[in-house]
């Protein structure tokens, strides 16, 4: 494949998303996923087209900027939210903020040992909750709650968004008296946001 097919050179600066390359062409490396068949970058960087090796990465633009890993310890926001799955707005990977957006998805299966009936006796939409980064599909990092320093940091009233405040094997809103739900970490309300 020459170096206009995929409509960049190396060194050209590339943004998640933009397309690389085809698998039949290329082989995906470091800072790149594929999906249909389509290498895409993860992301922002300069692309490197190595013709010899027919490889193709991405190198951060910014050293040591950091993605979300498997095995790495990430915070976020839920978001959608479904019967059996959760999405999380990555913010934060370890102790270092991030300025990207990365999207995590929770599945009710990675959340503990034991069976969860339902996604809403876990989290729900507007909760922070910690994470780890059990693997990375198509640029989506699935994530796992199974230990006890993981789980929800904050979780807010569904009716009226006050921080709720753990109650014996539950969570009570001060304000509104609601009760509900939650897999907690441990260190519940002590998360620096």
């Amino acid at each position: 494949m020459n170096q206009k097919a995929s409509g960049h050179k190396s060194g050209t600066l590339v943004l998640p998303g933009e397309r690389l390359g085809v698998i039949e062409e290329f082989i995906p490396d470091s800072g790149t996923y594929v999906k249909d068949g389509v290498i895409y970058s993860k992301i922002v960087g300069r692309a490197l087209m190595d013709l010899l090796s027919k490889r193709v990465s991405v190198y951060p633009l910014i050293n040591g900027s950091p993605v979300p890993k498997v095995s790495s310890v990430v915070v976020g926001q839920v978001g959608n939210a479904q019967s059996d799955n959760v999405l999380v707005r990555i913010f934060k990977i370890g102790s270092k903020r991030i300025s990207g957006v990365f999207t995590g998805i929770l599945h009710i299966s990675d959340v503990q040992e034991r069976y969860v009936k339902s996604m809403n006796d876990v989290c729900k939409p507007g909760d922070i909750i910690r994470t780890k980064v059990i693997s990375n599909k198509n640029q989506v990092s699935h994530l796992s709650t199974n230990d006890k320093s993981l789980g929800v940091v904050y979780a807010f009233c569904s009716c009226c968004s006050n921080l709720l405040e753990p109650k014996r094997h539950e969570m009570l809103c001060p304000k509104c008296g609601n009760v509900e739900k939650r897999k907690l970490a441990l260190d519940y309300g002590k998360e620096e946001i």
